[in-house]
């Protein structure tokens, strides 16, 4: 898996989406150090139909936009000259919003995502912006109207904002099927984003993602940045690997 993803980097939160600042400091200063980190589009140029890049090349995501990314992320981006696409949940943008509803382990306060000014001010610092749906709803569950409808407004408002295509979707937490597949073509993205957890046929309507997490050091920055994984994250044998790794942890 060469295309990485993030959620947050925060120095309070705990939880499995938020990577503390130092540890992410880290991932930069080994990624600028020992892989080509290039933008979303070129990797997707690059990649085989088995959905692998060429030896050494990276392209880093964020999926939610939350608000610490102005603060935590992008600074430390910047420094490194690294490259990186953000997914925004795109109701959030709305002038009555969105509240962020969809993490199963918020912190004790209120969160919150980067607002019109600040996705504007990030991209033109030379950041992308892309689609992670309207409102973070499982999309398997939708109708194929819901899920085309939602798809669609989401494309829209970023078209609108952002003054330039949008054609990237992330699955909200990777989850997708044919119907969500087939809307995602229908509602004009080339290509939908995925975290695959188990066998998986790669396509440009089922990228493959591997994500980071906490405690997740330099070796499995290694790893995870490595060809091989990607065979064994599409395995069968990787759920079981998965949970024996778990268990002895």
């Amino acid at each position: 898996m060469t295309i990485l993803c993030y959620h947050a980097v925060d120095p309070g939160w705990r939880s499995p989406l938020a990577l503390r600042p130092e540890e992410f400091a880290a991932h930069c200063a080994w990624l600028a150090r020992h892989r080509t980190v290039v933008p979303l589009e070129v990797a997707l140029a690059q990649m085989t139909p088995r959905g692998r890049l060429p030896r050494g090349m990276v392209a880093l995501t964020f999926d939610d936009g939350l608000l610490q990314l102005q603060e935590q992320v992008f600074p430390v981006l910047e420094r490194h000259r690294l490259p990186a696409t953000v997914f925004l949940v795109t109701g959030t943008l709305t002038p009555e919003g969105h509240a962020v509803d969809w993490v199963d382990t918020p912190p004790p306060w209120p969160l919150q995502t980067l607002g019109v000014d600040l996705v504007l001010e990030a991209r033109d610092r030379g950041f992308a912006f892309a689609s992670h749906s309207w409102s973070h709803r499982n999309l398997p569950e939708l109708t194929p109207q819901e899920c085309l409808q939602d798809l669609t407004n989401s494309r829209e408002l970023l078209e609108d904002l952002l003054g330039q295509p949008v054609r990237y979707l992330a699955y909200p937490r990777g989850r997708h099927d044919a119907m969500v597949r087939a809307a995602t073509r229908r509602a004009g993205f080339t290509h939908g984003l995925a975290l695959p957890e188990g066998p998986e046929d790669p396509g440009p309507y089922a990228v493959p993602r591997a994500g980071l997490f906490p405690g997740n050091g330099a070796a499995v920055l290694r790893a995870k940045t490595s060809r091989r994984y990607q065979v064994l994250r599409q395995s069968r044998v990787y759920p079981w690997v998965r949970a024996t790794l778990k268990r002895a942890s």
